[in-house]
């Protein structure tokens, strides 16, 4: 069993993408600028937006982070997603997710102008993407692949199981996976939770890509021999032995799958920190103006 390190991978994109951001500025590029917004006090959403303010110091960028109160009403993040739109100095912006309950996800979301969508999820971006045009791909596939990518996994022709339908991940994982491209070219099956008898497309699969976001979701028992497990689940499980009082679980139970699969990503250490590299590439990506001329 190989372990697919996020830490090690994301670190080497990061490098990669600070000494491209050194190039760009001495050629008069300016410096890029990721900002973020986050509303309310949601503890998973500030360990996040932390990372991405840790991750633009690390490569050279310039950010900036809006805090707004959870009573923040509808219209006025709309206000600041405009105000952020119309500013020329910030090459993307994210709205960190999950918003409150009072506040549509959807609306804000295509709110954001699409050059200015490094998340990826304006459906002028998945539209293109779909399409096999430029886009900035959502951040958490595209840090898959790039996985897949640095530990050249040959995925060509291989049944790809993904479990989870977001838009977020699921469905354009699904879409990814099936792309003519070196790293993809797979059968695709797109299962979810009202799917039945799961466990005969899982035991069938080659690569198993989990996001449900439901803690040890997938056993061991359900893959077959040989299986490559992306695990992209993060969720805070109650855990007494811990100080914190919590511990970080993957929708794969680690050890049962690592006993059968040839590759597999742990948690924390795997897919999250491939995320937030991935959100990087694609705000300098903006900054050149690569997209969106």
């Amino acid at each position: 069993m190989i372990l697919i390190d996020g830490k090690k991978t994301s670190a080497e994109v990061k490098a990669e993408i600070k000494k491209d951001v050194e190039a760009f500025v001495e050629q008069g590029g300016k410096i890029p600028h990721l900002a973020a917004i986050l509303v309310g006090n949601d503890g998973a959403s500030e360990t996040y937006v932390a990372s991405k303010v840790r991750s633009c110091n690390e490569v050279g960028f310039n950010s900036t982070l809006e805090r707004m109160p959870s009573k923040t009403t509808e219209e006025e993040l709309l206000l600041k997603i405009n105000e952020f739109n119309n500013n020329d100095d910030i090459d993307g912006f994210i709205v960190q997710l999950p918003l409150p309950k009072h506040i549509d996800e959807q609306k804000v979301t295509t709110a954001i102008l699409p050059q200015k969508d490094v998340d990826g999820f304006h459906p002028v971006n998945v539209g293109r993407m779909a399409l096999g045009q430029p886009a900035y791909i959502s951040a958490t596939p595209y840090g898959i692949v790039q996985m897949l990518e640095k530990y050249n996994i040959d995925t060509t022709g291989k049944h790809c199981v993904v479990i989870g339908r977001s838009n977020i991940v699921g469905s354009p994982m699904s879409i990814l996976m099936a792309k003519n491209t070196k790293h993809a070219n797979c059968t695709v099956t797109l299962t979810h939770s009202r799917t039945q008898n799961l466990e005969e497309f899982t035991k069938s699969a080659d690569i198993v890509i989990v996001a449900l976001g439901n803690p040890a979701f997938l056993t061991g028992e359900m893959i077959k021999e040989g299986a490559i497990v992306i695990d992209v689940g993060i969720t805070r499980v109650p855990d007494d032995s811990k100080k914190s009082g919590f511990r970080i679980q993957g929708d794969a139970e680690f050890d049962s799958c690592a006993e059968k699969a040839s590759y597999i990503t742990p948690v924390p250490g795997g897919v999250g920190l491939m995320t937030v590299a991935s959100l990087m590439k694609n705000t300098l990506a903006a900054a050149k103006k690569e997209i969106y001329s």
